[in-house]
């Protein structure tokens, strides 16, 4: 986007309590063309990007150069926001870097056990973790310290402060980006469920991976400025950042 930048009138800015001044771009001025040509439906049409499209080739591919790249940021503001729809390895290596934790869901109930802090062991596969975090409400534990792998179906042991040795059943143990991130009934709305009893046949279970499948797909579908306007809008939009 640093063609979209070098449009903006530069100022004098003084970080915290630094007593020189760095000159950068006033990105705080916005063209007013550009909402007008949000809201007019004639100035623009759809567009759905490929995996492999980049804002470059969507750019020659619709503009014939790849020099209004910057004016699919304007138009989505999506993607202004969140940055320009990843590849599916590039999604897979952005997710399993942000969600590594490893994950026991349990249908036990957690609310007076298996508190933050205690070690757990598993007592078929020896496995052992920390509790670093709980989600009460679809019965998730999130491990640190992993060592070994917890098997689905086991036992589950922690001793308490009160040396008191408490048990779960794990359902599953997998990476964060795995497990469920919520439920949802057939209308696609989010629901609660009981995580002692599970969310039954009639809900669909959302990963985390699924989640953020879900949002990169939907900036695929975006506005662009109709090719016979395109230089006009850009001249326009100079001109104004630029007064």
């Amino acid at each position: 986007m640093s063609n979209f930048f070098k449009f903006f009138p530069v100022v004098d800015y003084k970080f915290g309590t630094n007593g020189s001044t760095d000159k950068i771009e006033n990105i705080t001025v916005y063209a007013n063309i550009v909402d007008q040509v949000i809201n007019n439906v004639a100035s623009y049409t759809e567009y759905y990007a490929l995996p492999e499209d980049r804002p470059d080739t969507v750019s020659q591919k619709l503009y014939g150069t790849p020099s209004y790249h910057w004016t699919f940021y304007l138009t989505n503001p999506d993607i202004r926001s969140s940055g320009w729809p990843l590849s599916p390895r590039q999604l897979y290596n952005q997710i399993t870097e942000l969600y590594p934790t490893r994950v026991i869901t349990t249908r036990t109930k957690l609310t007076d056990k298996f508190k933050v802090g205690q070690s757990i062991t598993g007592s078929t596969s020896s496995a052992t973790a920390t509790i670093g975090k709980r989600n009460l409400d679809l019965g998730q534990l999130f491990l640190e310290d992993v060592s070994g792998t917890f098997v689905a179906g086991e036992n589950i042991t922690s001793v308490n402060d009160d040396e008191v040795t408490e048990t779960i059943v794990a359902t599953s143990f997998e990476y964060q980006y795995n497990a469920a991130h919520h439920y949802e009934n057939a209308e696609g709305h989010i629901v609660d469920i009981d995580p002692e009893v599970g969310p039954g046949a009639l809900l669909t279970e959302v990963t985390w991976y699924q989640r953020l499948e879900r949002l990169n797909d939907a900036k695929r579908q975006m506005k662009v400025i109709k090719p016979s306007i395109i230089r006009d809008v850009v001249r326009s939009f100079r001109d104004t950042v630029g007064s």
